[in-house]
């Protein structure tokens, strides 16, 4: 189960605009939005232009968001055939989705989501076992490695050049194209999570468990 968000920034201080999930069977995302905004329709526009199933929700708070999430976890991240999946989220030396949202859980005080669950980062496994390099320069973000290993696919429907644009779509409501390249994220992980797997041992995904020391009740 491939994972991305999307936030207003890179601050401490900055917020959640999105979460979004690839399942087998389609695309999970949860959008901050207003109340009144016509998900049925922003969902129908981010289907026809990734060509997979979506399913939408939207949450008039950060905090409403995070708990929503919560609830999605509980119900459908649990069991021991599930992985979370992620790119360049949280490995050894970086990763940035993770540490951002445990920040945002606990300034909302809202409980972590993933529970008795594994998680892998697909970037040191592309990085280590593929060749992504083109024109003598590796491509291991994730654009660029999906591009290298996948082909055009998903790629042509993000309707972003650089993830930054994501802050600017959430601030001026452009809230369909911010939720497709969200879905364009977790597909291409998905994708390239299901190449390595096809081609790398399972020794090669360094799995970690992303159950919280204390559980919240």
């Amino acid at each position: 189960m491939a994972f991305d968000i999307e936030t207003t920034g890179f601050d401490v201080t900055d917020e959640v605009t999105v979460v979004g999930f690839a399942l087998p069977l389609g695309c999970r995302v949860f959008v901050r939005g207003d109340e009144g905004m016509d998900a049925e329709g922003v969902a129908a526009t981010v289907r026809d232009a990734v060509g997979e199933a979506v399913s939408l929700s939207v949450h008039a708070s950060e905090a409403a968001l995070l708990r929503a999430v919560g609830e999605f976890a509980a119900e459908r991240i649990n069991g021991e055939d599930v992985l979370v999946v992620a790119y360049n989220r949280e490995r050894w030396r970086g990763g940035f989705d993770l540490p951002f949202l445990r920040t945002r859980l606990a300034a909302t005080g809202v409980a972590w989501p993933f529970q008795n669950v594994p998680y892998a980062d697909v970037l040191p496994v592309v990085e280590k076992l593929f060749n992504t390099s083109r024109d003598g320069e590796s491509r291991d973000d994730l654009v660029g490695a999906y591009a290298a290993l996948v082909g055009d696919g998903v790629n042509a429907a993000d309707p972003f050049t650089e993830s930054a644009e994501a802050v600017t779509a959430f601030n001026e409501g452009q809230t369909a194209a911010l939720v497709q390249h969200n879905a364009v994220d977790t597909l291409r992980t998905r994708a390239l999570t299901l190449l390595a797997e096809q081609y790398c041992s399972k020794s090669d995904f360094k799995l970690k468990s992303l159950t919280p020391t204390v559980l919240n009740e």
